[in-house]
């Protein structure tokens, strides 16, 4: 993701840079936070503290979902479901839940087929230059 984000950079999309590079840092910051105590470099961070951690990514994914209220339904679709699964994730782990959990974990598969799409759908359109499958353009006015 967080090459992506250069690339986005290069082509000079805000939105795709800010977005990519910042959940490829998420990434490398989830896999320090999962791994790093399990490897004995780091204490496990209180349920509170990774909560915390994943309600304000929520609140950040939160923010992407209003810019993309000027894009396309498809990515309003990827960045909703995900600013509720961050949430959802929040409120697991906050309460330790392992029902919420597993709302969540479904949630989250309803994200990330979303965003496949929308992916492949961007890739197609582009490639075929015409609208192979459809992202939902938005009305600006």
């Amino acid at each position: 993701q967080l090459a992506v984000g250069i690339m986005e950079w290069k082509k000079g999309n805000t939105f795709g840079t800010v977005a990519f590079t910042s959940y490829g840092a998420f990434w490398i910051t989830l896999v320090a936070l999962v791994v790093m105590p399990r490897i004995g470099w780091a204490d496990a961070p209180a349920a509170a503290s990774f909560a915390s951690y994943l309600a304000v990514w929520g609140c950040f994914s939160l923010l992407l979902f209003i810019g993309t209220l000027r894009l396309n339904r498809a990515l309003q679709f990827v960045f909703g479901t995900l600013v509720i699964l961050f949430f959802l994730l929040a409120a697991a782990k906050a309460t330790g839940s392992a029902a919420l959990l597993k709302v969540a974990g479904y949630e989250g598969i309803v994200c990330g087929a979303s965003a496949m799409y929308a992916a492949i759908a961007q890739v197609y359109n582009e490639m075929h230059g015409k609208t192979v499958l459809p992202l939902g353009p938005v009305r600006k006015g």
